[in-house]
C-alpha cells in the first residue's frame, strides 16, 4: 500500500494529554510567581539568585506549549495506550504513599516517611517483596538525606534515625579525626 492510498485520520482534540499541558503551564507561572518573590541584592552584578527558577520555568513553558501543541494534533498516545483502562488501585497506594511522606515526615523525619512513601509506591506498581522495597527505600533516604545534610548544610526534615546515624558519624569523625 503506497502512502498516497492511505488516508490520514483526522486529528482530535486530546483531553487528558491537554490537561497535562495546561497542568504544567500553570506549574510554570507558579515558579515565575515565586521566583519575583526572591529578593535580589543589588550587589548582584548579572548571575543572581533567579536565574536558575527562571530557566527552569522557560523550560517549563516550552515543554508545556509543546504537550499542548501534541493534544491538539491527537495526542501522543498510541491507540491502544489510549485503550487500556486506569488501574485505579495502584493509582490508590502511589497517591497513599505521597500523601504518607507530606503527613510523617514532620513526626518521623524525612527517612522514615521515605521508606513508607517508597514501600507503598513499589506496591502500587505490583511489587510483592516489601522488605527488599523496604531495604532499597532506606538505602535512598539514607543517601538522600545526607547528601542534603551532610553536604549541602540544607535540612529536609532529621528524626529519630537521622539523629542516631548524626550522633554515630559525629562520634567516628570526632575519633578518626581529631
Amino acid at each position: 500500500m503506497s502512502s498516497s492510498d492511505q488516508q490520514a485520520a483526522p486529528s482530535r482534540l486530546a483531553v487528558p494529554e491537554l490537561l497535562i499541558g495546561v497542568g504544567l503551564l500553570a506549574c510554570a507561572g507558579a515558579v515565575a510567581w515565586q521566583t519575583l518573590a526572591i529578593p535580589v541584592s543589588p550587589l548582584y552584578s548579572k548571575v543572581g539568585p533567579t536565574v536558575f527558577p527562571y530557566l527552569t520555568m522557560v523550560g517549563l513553558v516550552v515543554l508545556s506549549l509543546l504537550l499542548i501543541i501534541a493534544a491538539l494534533r491527537g495526542g501522543w498516545q498510541p491507540d491502544e495506550e489510549r485503550e487500556t483502562p486506569t488501574d485505579w488501585k495502584a493509582m490508590g497506594f502511589v497517591v497513599i504513599g505521597l500523601l504518607a511522606n507530606l503527613l510523617l515526615i514532620q513526626p518521623l523525619g524525612f527517612t522514615a516517611a521515605s521508606v513508607i512513601m517508597f514501600v507503598l509506591v513499589c506496591y502500587g506498581f505490583g511489587s510483592k517483596r516489601t522488605l527488599r522495597d523496604a531495604g532499597l527505600g532506606l538505602i535512598l533516604a539514607l543517601a538522600a538525606y545526607f547528601g542534603f545534610a551532610r553536604a549541602l548544610g540544607v535540612n529536609i526534615g532529621a528524626g529519630f534515625i537521622e539523629n542516631q546515624l548524626n550522633t554515630v558519624i559525629d562520634a567516628i569523625i570526632g575519633t578518626f579525626g581529631a
